[in-house]
Parts: C-alpha cells; sequence; structure tokens
C-alpha cells in the first residue's frame, strides 16, 4: 500500500513538473527561405559576387596576357629575362589565388551582412509566439540549437552565485 502511495505521489510529481514546462521546434531555415526579403538578400548578394568577379576576371586576363608574352618571346630572352619574368608571373599567380580567397571570404562576409536582419526579425517572431503561446524553450530543427527560451529557466546567474563568481553589471 505505501508503495502505491510513493508511486502515486512521484507520478503526480512529475506531471506538475512536466506541465510547467512547454518545449517546441521550429524550422528557421525552412522561414527564411520563405520569407520574401530573401529573395532581395540573394540579389544583392549575385550583385556583389558580380562585382568580385568582374575584378577577378581583370586579373586573369592580365596574368593570361603575360604569360602568352612570355611563350612568345621565351626563346629571345636572356637567362636573367626569362628569371624576372618567371617571379612577376609565380608573384601574379600568387596574388590571383589570394584574391580568389579574399573574394570567398567577402562574399560569406557580405552574406552573413545582408541575412542578420532577416535572422533578427525571425527571432523576435519566435520569441513572440513563444510568449504568447506559453512556451518555454523552442530549438531549432537544424542544428538542434535554441531558438527561444524563457529567461526565468536560465540557472546561469545561480550557478555563477555557486561557484563565487562575482556577476558584472549590466551595460546599457
Amino acid at each position: 500500500m505505501k508503495s502505491k502511495i510513493i508511486f502515486i505521489a512521484i507520478a503526480l510529481l512529475s506531471t506538475i513538473s512536466i506541465a510547467q514546462s512547454k518545449v517546441g521546434t521550429v524550422d528557421s531555415e525552412y522561414i527564411i527561405s520563405l520569407m520574401p526579403e530573401t529573395k532581395i538578400v540573394s540579389e544583392r548578394s549575385q550583385n556583389y559576387g558580380a562585382k568580385l568577379d568582374s575584378s577577378f576576371s581583370i586579373k586573369v586576363k592580365s596574368y593570361q596576357a603575360k604569360v602568352e608574352a612570355f611563350k612568345n618571346n621565351e626563346k629571345t630572352l636572356g637567362e636573367l629575362a626569362k628569371q624576372a619574368d618567371i617571379k612577376e608571373l609565380t608573384t601574379m599567380e600568387d596574388d590571383i589565388k589570394k584574391y580568389q580567397q579574399n573574394g570567398n571570404k567577402l562574399m560569406q562576409l557580405k552574406q552573413n551582412e545582408l541575412m542578420r536582419p532577416l535572422y533578427t526579425k525571425l527571432s523576435e517572431a519566435i520569441a513572440t509566439v513563444s510568449k504568447a503561446n506559453g512556451y518555454t524553450q523552442v530549438l531549432t530543427i537544424t542544428g538542434n540549437e535554441f531558438a527561444y527560451i524563457d529567461n526565468k529557466f536560465d540557472i546561469t546567474e545561480l550557478v555563477l552565485k555557486n561557484l563565487g563568481v562575482a556577476i558584472p553589471a549590466a551595460k546599457e
């Protein structure tokens, strides 16, 4: 009899504790892909990429012209002139590789810069919907990250106090 009462009490307590927390999920990438602003971001990204590509193609054409000139004049050039031309071509080749790497990084930075307002808008919408529907935590489907969490469930300050670590004053 005692074990039945204990079992019922544990079941009741676990039901109460589960009822306090409501977890949801959201597919943020799907939502972003459907937002009309995404098309604008894509167009701006492509325009930026086209500008970078045009600069890159100018460098490549210049390099190819130098290579062609070197091939045509290689037999008539002296040893020192050949070495100087080879050194110049190697430098140009390295410059093209660096430009390509930097271009990829610049494209990624531009993409992030353009997408940031969309993710901010999405985050605000998730927080609004979560609060309105009583969700305490919302996980993203892709990446298993928290899209929203009710701050009253955040135990960061309690852990800091337990460790004896001073909490810095909030900056405005």
